[in-house]
This record gives structure tokens, C-alpha cells and sequence, in this order.
């Protein structure tokens, strides 16, 4: 596909498009660290969730577009604030842009770890070029089956890819570790959705036998029913918190790695960086 005549199911086309640049808080405490993940959201996205919290610019492809040469300048500025790392959310569609950025920062002394920020509906083939390029996969694994990846996501292959790509994330960089400050490694992401719709203990299992007990899992509970989980009778609530707690007592019983969410939440998870007004500036002219 020609992205400069048109745009694929992603809806990027042949520049990059953000939504904004913050300094996240809210991350995994090894990602966010003490001064905060520097996080780019970028717009378009190879799913269609029926319950995103980001539709608007995943789904919508809402945000901005930028040259190569301004995402870079976005990655030193990300530095320049004492980011922890560089956290590229949804990344793979803009991924020739990331790799020419990038490449341009490094000549201007750019050093934070790379940190890929992903639903894991990823090619193999894809990451096997970006080997060496990322430090720390931080990866969701949605579901356990494909139906569940077709109802939910709009895509009739999700686990079957999912499992494909983590094992690929794996063999490139091992299990998460953190050492002398530096940081490399897989996280998996998994969020617990009522009605154990997400067949959650079977991702468990997954990520203990099917990669490595040493993995870490984030075990998220914050689902919202959004957009159109509100029609769908087994999402159409929120979590329990008995759902929640079984599934975490079930990764304690594993012995798994990992973090969980308790109900305390800081004031503040994110944090813009002023360098980056020029964009929320231009995002607001277009509302």
C-alpha cells in the first residue's frame, strides 16, 4: 500500500501523527520511575477495541502531524525534562519515522532506553528489524483465543499473532530486569475484563510456561465500559472486585512476577512537557 496516495487500517499516512507528549507517572513503577516515563501517544492503531479509552485518536486517528526532524527534537526534549525512558505508545505504524528520529537524536547525544509500548498485534518479521533498537517491550496480551480477539477487537488472529510476537519480544530481550539503573526487558500487560471474558488465567499460564516464569505481568483493573461495551451484556460493567482479586490470587499461587493496582491513585499521572505547547496549541485549533 502507497501511504503517500492512501491510508491502511491504521489511518496513518506518510508522516507522523501525535496526539500528545507527556511525562507519565502512571506507567509500571520501573518505567515511570521517580521523574516519569516520557511518553508520545501516537495516533492510528491496527485494532478496533470496542471498549478503547483512546478512540478518539487510535481509532479516529485524531492528532498532529510532525516531521521526522520535530520527532526528534521531541525525543531530546523528553530527555532534557529527566525522563526515565522514551515510551512510544502504539508505535508500529509510524515505526520508518521512530527509526529515522531516532537516529537523528542519537547524533545530538540521545541515550534513554526505548521503551515499546504495544497491543502486541505485531509481525514477527517487523520486530525482527527493530531488534537491538528497543530496550523494554511493554506488551499487552488481550485475550487468550481469537474469538474473543474478533469480538472484542475486530481482528480474527489476535492470539494467534499475539503469542507468535511475545515469543519473538522474549528471545530479543529477555525478561524485564532493571540493573544499575538501566532497564531492559518484556513486561506483559493484562487487563482483567468482567465475565472472565479475557480467559485471564489462561494468559497467566501463558506468559509462566509459554515464555518464562521470570516474566513480570501488570495486572490491570481500571476497565470502563466505553463507546460500544455499553451493548455488549458480558462487558457492559465494571470490574468487580472479586473478579479482580481472583485472578491476582491466582498469579500469587503461580509464583508470577509482576504488579497489580490497588485503589489508591496519585493526583497527578501525567505531566506535559512545556517544549510541546506548540502542539496541544495546534490540536486545540482543530476542535
Amino acid at each position: 500500500m502507497n501511504r503517500y496516495e492512501t491510508t491502511g487500517r491504521c489511518k496513518i499516512g506518510s508522516k507522523v501523527k501525535i496526539m500528545s507528549v507527556v511525562l507519565h507517572f502512571g506507567e509500571e513503577p520501573p518505567i515511570s520511575g521517580e521523574t516519569g516515563a516520557g511518553t508520545i501517544f501516537f495516533s492510528g492503531c491496527n485494532l478496533r477495541c470496542v471498549y478503547c479509552q483512546n478512540m478518539n485518536f487510535s481509532q479516529k486517528a485524531d492528532g498532529v502531524e510532525i516531521s521526522t526532524e520535530e520527532l526528534a527534537e521531541i525525543f531530546l526534549d523528553l530527555q532534557s525534562h529527566n525522563a526515565k525512558c522514551l515510551n512510544l505508545v502504539t508505535p508500529t505504524p509510524h515505526l520508518p519515522f521512530i527509526i529515522e528520529a531516532l537516529s537523528i537524536a542519537k547524533r545530538e547525544g540521545f541515550d534513554l532506553p526505548v521503551v515499546y509500548n504495544t497491543s502486541s498485534y505485531e509481525s514477527v518479521d517487523i520486530l525482527r528489524l527493530i531488534e537491538g533498537v528497543v530496550d523494554v517491550y511493554l506488551a499487552d496480551l488481550k485475550y487468550a483465543d481469537d474469538e474473543t480477539g474478533m469480538a472484542l477487537s475486530k481482528v480474527n488472529d489476535y492470539f494467534t499473532v499475539a503469542k507468535k510476537a511475545l515469543i519473538e519480544m522474549h528471545k530479543q530481550v529477555g525478561a524485564f530486569r532493571e540493573l544499575y539503573g538501566k532497564i531492559k526487558g518484556l513486561i506483559v500487560r493484562h487487563l482483567v475484563l468482567p465475565n472472565n471474558v479475557s480467559q485471564s488465567e489462561k494468559v497467566l499460564e501463558f506468559v509462566f510456561y509459554g515464555l518464562s516464569p521470570s516474566v513480570p505481568v501488570s495486572l490491570m483493573s481500571q476497565y470502563n465500559p466505553l463507546f460500544k461495551a455499553k451493548q455488549n451484556l458480558l462487558i457492559s460493567r465494571k470490574l468487580e472486585k472479586e473478579e479482580y482479586e481472583q485472578i491476582v490470587n491466582t498469579a500469587v499461587r503461580m509464583n508470577m512476577n509482576g504488579w497489580i493496582q490497588t485503589d489508591e491513585k496519585k493526583k497527578v499521572t501525567v505531566k506535559p512537557v512545556p517544549s510541546t505547547y506548540k502542539i496541544t496549541s495546534l490540536l486545540k485549533s482543530k476542535t
